[in-house]
């Protein structure tokens, strides 16, 4: 396994983890939620066994059954591993069962707490923006948490840009407990977190750990342009991520030739790309089965070529967005000075 320190904080972390969304009782998404307690407990049994420390679970995921299931699975070795949780999404029929109020924030660590069986978390995630909820009102109940000892560390979820700098900054000056990273969508399906998020995270030394890294099952490379997938997969059930699915269909052939030339499957070689990227921390992985689980963690022993990897992202780039092609432009007559080397 390798490891990463989870942005500029001290923690380190597996840089693939195990995402827990799919566990589940019967309640949840039926294409997402479909591993049952036995099989989940094997899952993270396999991470553990190789290498994987960070177990990411929320307490929206399958009805606060996630949470359940997965403090049931870890109890008596909660001590050595890494446990992240969120909140935010509603959870339940009152107005305030959901957003990043105070109230709702403190509810919410408490219940989470109790569902998986511990006294504090690892990390606390802030799961999504809330538009409602001031956003010192939301910073002042992370710090509480942190203080009171419910959580170690604080993450993000879901946010734009320009909210979690404005958010760190408010940190800073009122000496609240700090975001040590931002878990985004991320993968070579979607990179829209390149143009603005990733050189703020940069910036303020915050890690990325990735959800759906192969894109929604996409990047495994089971869809093609003939069979998009069935009513009851996950990509016609639970469609609310946009997918550019022609430029993915381009991007799996190119795929296919890199799997192809390693012996590898296309897979590992999206997770690899993943890899590849400096500020990623870790990713998190969804897997169902076991041998996806192998599969998937195998990608930690691919190593792409620099050709591989401008190749995938040749194909994958995004247009880029005003004003990033505007000041690129004015830069590059002092880009082109400083990339000068002796002899050229």
């Amino acid at each position: 396994m390798l490891y990463s320190r989870l942005g500029d904080s001290g923690l380190i972390v597996s840089r693939l983890s195990l995402g827990t969304m799919t566990f589940t009782r019967g309640g949840g998404v039926a294409a997402i939620a479909k591993t049952n307690l036995a099989d989940a407990a094997a899952l993270v049994d396999r991470a553990i066994a190789a290498g994987v420390n960070l177990i990411d679970t929320a307490d929206v995921y399958a009805d606060t059954e996630s949470e359940e299931m997965l403090g049931k699975i870890i109890a008596g070795r909660r001590d050595e591993l890494v446990i992240a949780t969120k909140a935010g999404w509603r959870t339940g029929q009152p107005l305030n069962r959901s957003g990043l109020s105070a109230a709702h924030l403190h509810w919410s660590v408490d219940h989470s707490l109790k569902r998986l069986g511990t006294d504090y978390l690892d990390i606390f995630i802030a799961h999504r923006d809330d538009r409602n909820t001031p956003l010192e009102e939301t910073l002042q109940a992370l710090d509480a948490i942190v203080r009171a000892g419910k959580a170690r560390y604080l993450g993000v979820s879901n946010w734009p840009a320009w909210k979690v700098a404005a958010a760190i900054e408010l940190q800073r000056a009122n000496g609240w407990a700090p975001f040590t990273h931002a878990q985004m969508l991320y993968s070579l399906m979607h990179r829209d977190i390149e143009e603005e998020f990733l050189p703020m995270a940069r910036r303020y030394g915050l890690g990325i750990t990735a959800w759906s890294p192969l894109g929604g099952g996409f990047l495994t490379g089971k869809y093609t342009r003939e069979n998009a997938g069935g009513a009851d997969d996950r990509l016609a059930s639970h469609d609310d991520i946009p997918l550019d699915k022609e430029m993915g269909f381009r991007l799996l052939d190119v795929i296919r030739g890199i799997a192809d030339s390693h012996g590898v499957s296309f897979a590992q070689v999206a997770l690899a790309w993943l890899l590849s990227r400096d500020q990623v921390s870790s990713i998190t992985l969804g897997a169902t089965k076991l041998h996806q689980l192998d599969d998937n963690l195998a990608a930690v022993n691919l190593k792409l070529s620099e050709e591989e990897i401008a190749a995938m992202e040749a194909v994958s780039q995004l247009r880029r967005g005003f004003p990033g092609f505007f000041i690129d432009r004015i830069d590059q007559p002092i880009a082109q000075a400083l990339a000068g080397r002796p002899g050229n």
